[in-house]
This record gives C-alpha cells, structure tokens and sequence, in this order.
C-alpha cells in the first residue's frame, strides 16, 4: 500500500500554468494537509544481492503505529531485542535498488554500516519529521546541514 502525497510547492517557488496555484490553475484545488510519506536514500556501501549486484539506492516510508507494535510480537524480536530494527526496517523499506521485495532478511544481509544509516534514517525521519543532519568539515571546522535523502555521496556537492 502506498502512502504518498504530493508535496506543495515550497514558499516562493512558482508553480507551473495549469498546476494548482499557478497561472491558469484554481487555487480551490490545491491540495490541503498534504505531507511527504516516502523518502529516497543512498547507503553507503550498498546491498549486494546473490548475483553479486551492488544496490546503493532506495525508498523508505514513514512508519506506522503497527509498524512499530507488530515487531514486539515476533518470536525473533522476543529471543533477541536487538534484532527489533531488522524486523521494522523490513517493514518500511520499500526497496533498495532493483530490489523491491525488502524483508527482514534482506536487511540482515546489510553491511554494518548500511545498517547504522538506516537505522539512523529511520529516526530522522520518522522522530524529527526530516533527513537534514548538522555536520562539521573535519579541516575548516565549518559547520553546516546536508540532506541525508539527497542521494549524493559525502564530500560531493
């Protein structure tokens, strides 16, 4: 089941002639409450599947309240409480690559790594409401936000 919304234009942005709010569109028709649902990410070392092939890219989607109940039932979550974030980020990983069938075993199958970043994806998104992380150049000591979804690698603009 997919949950996503269209996401309104951000202030100042201009939209399109015929789109909502745009020239030639009825203001009526935009879209109300709207919010985004799903959020694209790159992991770091990537996924690689039984043929061998690196899968880098993905989409996560906001997590709900049985995502996060449903887990506690599971008998492996009961044995071993750690394995909770494999079995919910089973659930709420919606692909990763071509691979669109993501379930507790794929995730396991992660490098450590890619594991610690969606786990830490996961709670930006679903416990602050964004992916923008504050972060400092290890040589200039400049500090300054990156968007996590962004899909660029680190150090690239």
């Amino acid at each position: 089941m997919r949950r996503q919304m269209a996401m309104p234009p951000a202030p100042g942005d201009a939209a399109a002639p015929g789109e909502p709010g745009g020239p030639g569109g009825p203001l009526e028709t935009r879209p109300t409450g709207s919010m985004r649902t799903e959020f694209t990410f790159e992991l770091p070392r990537g996924y690689v599947d039984g043929a061998g092939q690196v899968h880098r890219t993905g989409m996560m989607r906001l997590a709900t309240a049985r995502d996060e109940l449903v887990p506690l039932r599971d008998d492996r979550v009961r044995e071993n409480p750690a394995y909770l974030s494999v079995v919910l980020l089973g659930r709420v990983v919606e692909r990763i690559g071509t691979v669109t069938d993501v379930h507790a075993g794929v995730i396991e199958d992660l490098f450590a790594s890619d594991l610690a970043f969606l786990q830490d994806f996961y709670r930006r998104i679903n416990a602050e409401g964004h992916t923008r992380a504050q972060v400092r150049c290890p040589s200039c000591e400049t500090a300054f936000a990156v968007d996590l979804a962004g899909g660029g690698r680190l150090g690239e603009s």
